[in-house]
């Protein structure tokens, strides 16, 4: 790829994963907004429907995106779905009508927070990047001018945050040239599966604390949890570019971008603007442990993504599935030891000893799928080798030709010999038009007509060859004689099949 097309579509891939800033900010503007709005148990419930919104959005895009782009058979094409955009668009209109509620707002979210998902993987997967842009920016002006509403105490702030998402996914929907891949039912079966044991566990998690360490404590976890997600930005855009193609430069601008995250991430946290956003629950803890643990757990899912994609693009959709459940199962596991002893700095190291471990078990899964396929690849290489070794035509190998496929006919004076040596040269993928022959030479016994009388001629059979009843073959060369029957005899020429 030349340099100055190469260093463009960088920055669009670096302004389109910029983009994704206003995806993250959906969930730490609702909860930000919401402690304006709404009381200190209604803030506790709209904690863990956040987490289940963001739930429900990941399942609806393994549903729609993932499950396309995992379908190793197809083209891999996604559209967003009109549906969708206008169920999001009518929440989004009744949130902006009725007054604020939080029972309202939390059934509301799933919707909101499913197309934001779907809307952008399209967008990324698809390389719509000018979209993308003006689509991020809408949901990036509506949730900062919502925050700033809800500081000054205005009881319409989540309109425009309702209204930014609106507009985005208006931008979204529009009309694109290609149509969206019919994904194979397996695959998506256990992409969802993926997905679902995979992302439960969150909304499971901060439920138990909810119940356990109460509403104070599950609001801290969702709002670490959403400034964390900050760094989740770059990697969702890395494994939808690499489910799609492998790319180094998409790997080196999402591990740069990570890095950029972290740092961004401290200046905020000691600059005291967490605290301003997210209230009394931010101030009243000590968050910088915290803090620290959740960035250094979602980077570690830098090296988890980059083994998954692979076996993902590759097909393995049952063995990352399982892969998967046991992962999910440990971090599970080791979040709930975490909670025992009611510190959120154990939960999140619990987390990141999780994902250090998913790393370890992709890497060995994906070597070892590497080194199966290497194995098959040299096995297939031998068998065609072995069908290119010339075979002679001595009558003591020769074994009795199958009564069904017996050439009729008398033999005709031995004339020449026919030596056929075909020649195995695959030009273009099997998978287009299989295996082309090419210089084949024909020179042996029964191979001509004498007389105009039809004789007998048996081909050599190799296993590319077509399995056709054999037949009386007859040639004419020069003029026609009028005692000639069906032709009259020739010398072997070289023949070329093709």
């Amino acid at each position: 790829m030349p340099g100055p097309l190469r260093m463009r579509r960088a920055a669009m891939s670096l302004i389109t994963l910029l983009g994704g800033v206003s995806l993250a900010v959906i969930p730490a503007a609702t909860v930000s907004i919401s402690s304006r709005l709404f009381t200190v148990e209604e803030q506790g419930v709209l904690a863990v429907a956040v987490l289940v919104a963001t739930f429900a959005g990941q399942l609806t895009f393994a549903v729609v995106v993932e499950s396309r782009l995992s379908s190793a058979a197809t083209e891999r094409r996604v559209v967003f779905p009109l549906w969708l955009a206008a169920l999001s668009v009518v929440t989004a209109i009744v949130l902006a009508v009725i007054p604020p509620n939080a029972v309202a707002l939390a059934v509301g979210l799933p919707i909101l927070i499913a197309a934001l998902e779907v809307g952008r993987g399209v967008s990324v997967a698809e390389r719509l990047d000018r979209r993308e842009i003006a689509a991020s920016v809408a949901v990036g002006l509506g949730a900062l001018v919502g925050v700033l509403a809800g500081f000054a105490g205005q009881q319409w702030a989540l309109i425009p945050l309702v209204a930014g998402i609106a507009v985005a996914t208006c931008v979204r929907c529009l009309p694109v040239t290609h149509r969206a891949s019919r994904p194979e039912p397996a695959v998506m079966g256990w992409v969802v599966a993926d997905t679902a044991i995979t992302g439960v566990i969150y909304p499971l998690l901060n439920t138990m604390i909810l119940a356990l360490l109460g509403s104070a404590d599950a609001v801290l976890f969702t709002s670490i949890s959403t400034v964390s997600g900050l760094l989740a930005i770059p990697l969702n855009f890395m494994r939808l570019r690499l489910l799609k193609e492998h790319s180094r430069l998409d790997i080196v601008v999402s591990g740069a971008s990570v890095l950029a995250a972290v740092v961004a991430l401290l200046v905020l946290e000691f600059t005291g603007v967490f605290g301003f956003i997210f209230g009394e629950a931010w101030t009243g803890s000590a968050t910088l442990v915290p803090l620290l643990l959740a960035c250094a757990w979602r980077a570690a899912s830098l090296a988890t993504t980059i083994p998954f994609a692979a076996l993902r693009r590759a097909g393995e959709v049952r063995l990352v599935t399982g892969l998967r459940a046991a992962v999910s199962v440990l971090t599970f596991g080791l979040a709930a030891l975490g909670l025992a002893v009611q510190s959120l700095s154990a939960v999140f190291l619990g987390l990141l000893v999780a994902e250090l471990a998913s790393a370890v078990v992709y890497e060995v899964a994906r070597r070892r799928r590497l080194a199966r396929g290497i194995r098959e690849a040299a096995a297939a290489g031998r068998r065609r080798r072995r069908r290119t070794i010339t075979t002679n035509a001595a009558a003591a190998r020769r074994t009795a030709t199958s009564a069904t496929i017996a050439a009729t006919g008398t033999d005709p004076s031995s004339w020449g010999v026919h030596h056929s040596v075909p020649v195995i040269a695959p030009a273009r993928s099997p998978m287009r038009i299989g295996i082309s022959q090419s210089l084949t030479f024909v020179s042996f016994d029964s191979s001509l007509t004498i007389g105009g009388v039809p004789s007998a001629i048996q081909w050599k059979r190799w296993s590319c060859h077509s399995k056709r009843p054999v037949r009386d073959s007859v040639c004419q060369s020069g003029a026609a004689s009028g005692l000639t029957e069906s032709g009259i005899a020739t010398w072997p020429k070289r023949s070329s099949l093709r």
